[in-house]
């Protein structure tokens, strides 16, 4: 064979004086023609692999050879082409993975950050056969960090989903197809309403086997309980009573809540962490808050907080004392010139922390329309990875909820974290006399390796002077 094959490169004039020898006159091509034929019989293995590639190249011929192919139209060409094959395989072979109306749209999941390479299809918000926009969102995906909505790239008619829920998905992964025609619509509806009809058949035997073995018990099986009566008390005594599995419910951990979870006990099992408390006076900031919230809002646009006045005390902290804001990276101490306060929210989907980046050169207005702004994010599950990335001190107020007292847990790779509580009236000595108060604890978690004792407390010294008397941050006392 590979003998043949090679006759068969070397002597182009199999195919030349075949196909091409018409240029002379009618006697001269019938003759030579004949005579090229009986050359390919004898070499049946060359014949074989000059019809295969002749199926390709007669498609192609006029165009590469239009002067000299003209003459393939005669009579004798016309008798020889019909013994050849007239479809190639490779054309096939190409038109079935195309469509053949081309209205079909592959939905994807998008690209999800620098810092996040997969996800899960969490739900999916519409149903096949539902009408969509162009980048109105059919699916969810969690990530590590936010949920990242899956957008319909054309307006059409959801015809089929590819992924499932609980899927893991990665960027360019196909979710669903999109069809442009309404024709798909009336195939999904039929195909819906099949099940549902087919359904109820099989109920009515099964309802005859339910009657069944009610009437046969009470006549035959009555006797034989008798006997053995005295033998199920003994099992169920020594048995504990356990609620039945059907009031429980299993559900996958979403990937949010797995993330946090494994963030924090990393934290646990990394730092030495050590908490210190001390108790705040919210009688003047309360007041500050109250006096001028309505010039505040008619000015700014926004509420006036105490969260703002907390993080104002916290960067004043911070640039007393440095430490905190340091961290540890392997045998190196890496202290941070900036100030970029993380604030905890809880959301329904999980705990995000975005950050406030410059908090030291922001002024109460900015600090309250930026805490705003991400909050409302974050509940809205819009907030993006950049805005939730870095960070280097934390503020988690967990009085909101009620909280009286807690220990925060620091959030890696950050070295200390603030915690605030509820304010509660408690009886105080003022001046000598004891007077009810708005108090709040405050905690600090801190990484024992890097900060002592002595930087913490002084810390909360600072936070408890400014809140209690906020013309410090005026005259920088």
């Amino acid at each position: 064979m590979k003998r043949n094959e090679e006759d068969l490169n070397r002597e182009p004039s199999l195919v030349s004086l075949l196909f091409f020898s018409s240029s002379s006159d009618q006697g001269e091509s019938v003759s030579a023609m004949a005579s090229n034929l009986a050359r390919l019989v004898r070499r049946p293995v060359a014949t074989f692999f000059l019809l295969q590639s002749y199926r390709h190249v007669r498609n192609f011929s006029h165009h590469v050879f239009p002067g000299i192919c003209g003459p393939l139209g005669s009579k004798p060409m016309r008798e020889i082409t019909q013994f050849l094959p007239k479809n190639s395989p490779y054309q096939l072979w190409s038109r079935s993975f195309s469509s053949e109306s081309g209205d079909l749209f592959d939905a994807v999941v998008p690209f999800m950050g620098e810092s996040i390479t997969d996800g899960t299809l969490a739900t999916f918000l519409k149903k096949p056969g539902d009408r969509v926009e162009v980048d109105e969102p059919i699916a969810q995906v969690e990530t590590d960090k936010v949920t990242i909505d899956v957008a319909s790239p054309e307006a059409g008619v959801i015809e089929k989903f590819v992924a499932k829920e609980g899927d893991t998905v990665t960027p360019g992964t196909k979710v669903a197809v999109i069809s442009k025609s309404a024709a798909s619509v009336t195939h999904v509806a039929p195909s819906e309403e099949k099940p549902g009809k087919e359904a109820p058949k099989p109920s009515p035997p099964a309802e005859k086997e339910v009657e069944k073995p009610k009437v046969e018990p009470s006549t035959k099986e009555k006797p034989k309980k008798e006997k053995p009566s005295p033998a199920p008390p003994k099992a169920a005594a020594s048995e504990p009573l356990l609620p039945p599995k059907e009031r429980e419910r299993r559900v996958p951990m979403p990937r949010l809540r797995k993330r946090v979870a494994t963030r924090l006990k990393d934290s646990q099992n990394t730092f030495a962490m050590l908490t210190t408390f001390n108790e705040v006076d919210m009688t003047n900031l309360m007041k500050l808050r109250s006096d001028y919230k309505d010039d505040f809002v008619e000015k700014h646009g926004v509420k006036l907080g105490l969260m703002s006045g907390f993080i104002k005390a916290a960067v004043s902290g911070l640039q007393n004392q440095p430490i905190i804001n340091a961290v540890i990276d392997g045998e190196d101490i890496v202290y941070r010139d900036y100030v970029d306060i993380s604030i905890a929210v809880g959301t329904p989907k999980g705990l995000v922390v975005p950050v406030i980046r410059d908090a030291d050169k922001m002024n109460f207005a900015d600090i309250e329309k930026t805490i705003n702004t991400l909050a409302k994010k974050a509940n809205n599950g819009t907030i993006s990875i950049d805005e939730m990335a870095g960070g280097s001190f934390t503020i988690s107020n967990g009085g909101v909820y009620g909280s009286l007292l807690s220990t925060p847990i620091i959030n890696p790779p950050q070295s200390a974290i603030l915690g605030m509580h509820s304010i509660v009236n408690r009886p105080m000595v003022v001046d000598g006399k004891i007077v009810p108060r708005p108090m709040m604890y405050i905690a600090l978690t801190y990484d024992h390796r890097l900060i002592d004792g002595r930087e913490a407390v002084f810390f909360l010294r600072r936070i408890k002077d400014v809140v209690e008397d906020p013309r410090r941050l005026l005259l920088d006392l």
